[in-house]
């Protein structure tokens, strides 16, 4: 009965996760997973007092205990976007803010243990994404074919502009104990994404698919990868966690052939995770994480805009992409059991900035410019069996200013974008042990 209310359990997250809305946070990775991860800065790799092990650190699982961990995040982010083109007489110039302001993200994990030595578990989350949708109908642009001028959205295409692209996984999760000390897991990883756009319909002539660049609907794909996990306790007071997932080779949104590099290709990056965490005193112990995401190694993400200016259409395999760097974060958290059933927690979160200011014109669809997250939160336990955890985080305003690529269409250099973005969220979770 218990595995079938556990499966029940992770169907209906799965169903309600793909429902929810998408984000950008470290690059377009969220800052952290799960509810006590979120209050400190998302730092976790080497911390085991939580199910989320299946995205954290696979050989945390088998330390975590019989558990399961039921979360909601609210997510408020602002995202705009703004075009100055001097001496035009207000042609191409325009400042815009994208709707929607708020966005629920559920989460879902369980672990069990199978014997003193292994366990297995299962993880069911959003490993994040992109989301912008802009009003259309106020930019004054200029037909290339006749010099006739027309309203357009910030990117002169037709009615409102954006994406939306969302990522669940779901990771079963096995853990085996070495001895006392260390222990191994890998969490095998089931991914289906999903991406729509609109308003892109005036790059159609830049493609090498124009009918798949635009306003084609939603399209789904799906992968399969793996996550790796470490965990070691190095001393009475130091924990030490690796973890690394390499690149997923996902399905093509065929749909959007003409718009990603690799006729619609659209993989996840690798990436990999150091960690510590430190106890302190009795009552205080602190987090460090070391995050790497290689967002260059996917080429609809790290193909700079300049590939189309080269020469190389969109959806060709050296076709652009949004130009983004790597991305390097470091999570740090503490945590303090402030009474027997309370604990409080805050955390920092800094990352590198993917969004370059040469590739700021197609990062107006996907504006991940987020560098700082402050975090704080907190767990009351309600009875032995049974907890509520809190967290909520903070990113100031950051913003990219660059060259835009119509300075080629104008024959000019002083076209100017610039992206920006900022961030809250508020989340809550409902943990039971048994």
């Amino acid at each position: 009965m218990k595995s079938i209310n556990t499966l029940r359990a992770t169907v209906v997250s799965a169903v309600l996760a793909t429902g929810s809305a998408a984000w950008a946070t470290d690059g377009y990775f969220p800052h952290g997973f799960g509810m006590k991860s979120k209050g400190m800065g998302g730092a976790a790799v080497a911390v085991t007092d939580n199910a989320f092990a299946g995205i954290n650190n696979p050989a945390a699982s088998v330390w975590a205990g019989n558990r399961a961990d039921l979360g909601l995040d609210i997510f408020m982010p602002k995202r705009s976007a703004a075009r100055s083109a001097p001496g035009f007489g207000g042609m191409l110039e325009g400042d815009v803010t994208s709707s929607g302001s708020a966005f629920a993200i559920p989460e879902f994990a369980y672990n069990t243990k199978i014997d003193d030595r292994r366990s297995w578990g299962v993880t069911v989350y959003g490993n994040g994404g992109m989301n912008t949708e802009f009003e259309g109908g106020n930019v004054m642009c200029m037909n290339p074919n006749n010099g006739q001028p027309y309203q357009g959205n910030l990117l002169c295409g037709q009615g409102k502009l954006g994406v939306d692209l969302m990522q669940l996984i779901i990771a079963p999760t096995f853990a085996y104990k070495l001895d006392a000390q260390h222990s191994l897991g890998v969490s095998p990883l089931v991914v289906v994404q999903q991406f729509s756009a609109t308003g892109l319909d005036a790059f159609a002539g830049f493609s090498m698919a124009p009918s798949k660049v635009s306003n084609t609907g939603t399209d789904r794909s799906t992968g399969v990868g793996v996550r790796l996990g470490y965990l070691g306790q190095l001393s009475d007071s130091l924990k030490f966690g690796a973890t690394y997932s390499p690149k997923i080779k996902m399905g093509k949104f065929d749909e959007y052939a003409g718009l990603f590099a690799g006729s619609g290709s659209f993989d996840i990056p690798e990436n990999y995770a150091l960690g510590v965490n430190v106890q302190v005193t009795p009552a205080v112990s602190v987090a460090a994480d070391y995050s790497r995401v290689n967002y260059s190694g996917v080429l609809s993400i790290g193909n700079p805009m300049s590939n189309l200016m080269a020469g190389n259409p969109m959806g060709s395999p050296n076709g652009p992409g949004f130009g983004w760097s790597d991305v390097s974060v470091i999570k740090l958290g503490v945590q303090w059991q402030a009474t027997p059933t309370m604990v409080l927690r805050a955390g920092y979160n800094q990352s590198t900035n993917p969004v370059k200011p040469e590739n700021v014109t197609f990062n107006i669809l996907a504006p991940g410019v987020i560098k700082q997250h402050y975090t704080v939160g907190g767990t009351y336990a309600l009875s032995k069996d049974a907890e509520f955890t809190w967290a909520y985080m903070y990113a100031p305003k950051n913003t990219v200013t660059g060259p835009s690529m119509y300075n080629m269409q104008m024959g000019t250099t002083t076209i100017t974008e610039t992206v920006r973005m900022s961030q809250q969220s508020l989340g809550v979770q409902y943990s039971w042990k048994f």
